[in-house]
């Protein structure tokens, strides 16, 4: 499994945020799906992301990931407005597969409320890497 970035936030429906749990609200971060997503996914042939603009809930569904062996809800692991999206995705979906903690970033949010998120190691910890 690739390594999980130390300084990135963790939720534990799969998406990482690109900043420490202690340090999002007030900042904008990118927000992507974790290795762990993309390797019980199989390969993401087809991604529904919120747009810029959009108001996220913590919880909340707020797009989607399609892969040859089923479609999974995102959800946010933040509450926010949304203001980026990564249409490169949409140019190669494989490049949330082979990259899903770089280039495969989904989108990013202006953070107003963190949800419950984990480090690293406690994301490590709870899905037996």
């Amino acid at each position: 499994m690739a390594n999980l970035p130390d300084n990135y936030s963790y939720s534990e429906d799969h998406e990482w945020l690109a900043a420490a749990p202690d340090d999002v609200v007030g900042k904008t971060v990118r927000v992507g799906i974790t290795s762990v997503a993309t390797e019980r996914l199989g390969e993401v042939v087809f991604a529904e992301l919120p747009a810029v603009g959009d108001s996220i809930t913590t919880g909340d569904s707020c797009g989607e990931v399609e892969s040859t062996k089923s479609v999974s809800d995102l959800f946010a692991p933040v509450t926010g407005t949304v203001t980026a999206v990564n249409e490169g995705v949409h140019d190669d979906y494989s490049v949330i597969n082979n990259d899903p903690f770089g280039d495969g970033w989904l989108f990013e949010v202006e953070v107003s409320e963190a949800g419950e998120l984990m480090s690293a190691a406690d994301y490590a910890a709870a899905n037996g890497i």
